[in-house]
Formats: structure tokens, sequence, C-alpha cells
């Protein structure tokens, strides 16, 4: 458990609660969202554009935490094709197909301006 208090009103902390409590920062994780889709669709390999199209996320808020989570429902025989490209997998015919990191590199500038804007927001 987290106590926070204050000898003064008005404090940053203070309303930097307020604004969580309230879920002003709704918009800014739906913003995110829509980018790292954006992101995560233009770096799929474009001999893929089904793969590419099908990437989504989801904001799942349980107690004491919010995550935004980044996924993708193309599927082939119940196998999630963006991890197959994304790390590599067997072929029916005993070859190998040699992952491609594309999922990291595109997402990095997400992650990184995520935590930049909420530090932003805690700071106001």
């Amino acid at each position: 458990m987290i106590k926070v208090s204050s000898s003064r009103s008005g404090s940053k902390t203070e309303d930097f609660l307020t604004r969580l409590s309230k879920r002003r920062y709704m918009p800014y994780l739906d913003g995110f969202g829509i980018k790292g889709v954006d992101a995560l669709a233009n770096a799929t390999p474009k001999d893929r554009p089904e793969t590419a199209q099908r990437w989504n996320y989801r904001i799942v808020e349980k107690p004491g935490e919010i995550t935004i989570e980044w996924y993708n429902t193309e599927e082939e025989d119940g196998v999630p094709i963006a991890i197959l490209i994304q790390y590599g997998h067997a072929t029916g015919t005993g070859g190998y197909v040699v992952g491609r990191d594309y999922i990291n590199p595109a997402m990095q500038p997400i992650f990184d301006e995520i935590a930049n804007e909420m530090w932003k927001m805690v700071k106001r």
C-alpha cells in the first residue's frame, strides 16, 4: 500500500492524484495505443499485409496497475503469425525461417514517448 500525504493544499502530487482518480489519463493511453498499432502495422513485413492489418490494442486496468497490450489476431492453424515472423519458425518441409525483429524497434519510440509524457503528467 502506498500512502501519500501533504501538509499544503494544491501540491503537484495532490493535483496528479486527482487527475488519476478522474481517469484523465485515458485519452493519453488511447492515443499511445493507436500510435503503437500504427507503428506495428508499418513495421510488419510488406509481404504480410493481412498480418499488418490485424494489429490492435486494449487497455487493461487491474488494482494498482494499468497496461496497454498490443496484439495481433492473424493466425494460421491457431498459431499467431506475428510471433512466427518475429521469432522464426520451422517449415513443414524440414527447413527453418529465421525471425525478423520488427516489433521491438517499432515499439521502442512509443515506449520512450509514454515514459516521457507520463513523467510530464507527474511533474505538472
